[in-house]
């Protein structure tokens, strides 16, 4: 789904702000990044990244993942908060702080006692509520209409949300449902495609279609991450461990989020 090249520069600090096609107040240049093939990828090895540092941390030392999950999504917001314009970096940087944080709040809920199919649900009413409370504030949900700070504040809490819901989601297939890590990864790959060639080939509204896939992507990353670090008695794993699974992760966002930042720089 890749959608027409945007404005990203940010005006002068003694420009006036002007309204978009909505109306809005334009305060802040689109701080969302293009949606080509690479933003996917990215967006996919966050979701890994993200199940398998939380899974990592929380199972050498609770305090420290608590820790990294909330001062790490802390700072992160922080930085992309203060920003006028996209920082790619920091942009990641944040995808992936919530990425960690999100697999942390999925997994404590389930803590409690409380069963996949229903923290499922629950995460899914959230990401509709505040999708259903952003439409009617804003009048549109697109991601290249994020020029002013109560959008951006809403986008950051949907796809924190939207994490949540992608963590609950796969471990509903993988565990509960007894599909194991491999089995849910190919059915949320499927699942991701469908939106992306209704949008290709019937017309499908693209913001729908960009939430749909935006969801997807969390329980196909993590669902990954688990096949490949997870033991084989554990859902079917390759046992390579969550932290070399983390790591490597790490590296790979590292280098394409650097490619993203040329190939920006050099547009």
């Amino acid at each position: 789904m890749t959608a027409a090249p945007v404005p990203t520069a940010a005006a002068p600090a003694d420009t006036p702000a002007v309204t978009d096609a909505t109306g809005a107040r334009s305060d802040l240049a689109v701080k969302v990044p293009a949606l080509t093939v690479l933003f996917w990828v990215v967006k996919t090895l966050t979701t890994g990244m993200g199940e398998a540092l939380s899974d990592f941390l929380a199972n050498s030392d609770v305090v420290v993942a608590v820790a990294v999950g909330v001062v790490g999504l802390a700072g992160a917001l922080w930085l992309q908060l203060r920003t006028r314009r996209l920082r790619t970096p920091v942009y990641w940087l944040a995808v992936a702080m919530v990425a960690v944080f999100g697999t942390m709040a999925a997994d404590a809920v389930h803590l409690v006692g409380l069963p996949y199919a229903v923290t499922t649900a629950v995460y899914l009413l959230v990401v509709a509520g505040l999708l259903l409370a952003w439409h009617r504030g804003e009048g549109t949900l697109s991601v290249h209409s994020i020029t002013t700070r109560r959008r951006e504040l809403f986008y950051w809490a949907t796809v924190l949300a939207t994490f949540a819901l992608g963590t609950a989601a796969g471990d509903l297939t993988a565990d509960q449902l007894g599909l194991g890590y491999l089995t849910s990864a190919v059915v949320f790959a499927v699942a991701i495609a469908v939106p992306a060639l209704a949008w290709r080939f019937l017309r499908l509204n693209p913001v729908v279609a960009f939430w749909s896939a935006y969801v997807l992507t969390r329980p196909l990353g993590a669902s990954l991450a688990d096949w490949c670090g997870k033991p084989a008695s554990h859902g079917g794993g390759l046992g390579l461990g969550d932290g070399t699974v983390a790591a490597v992760a790490c590296v790979l966002i590292a280098l394409l989020v650097t490619v993203l930042t040329l190939r920006r720089r050099e547009a």
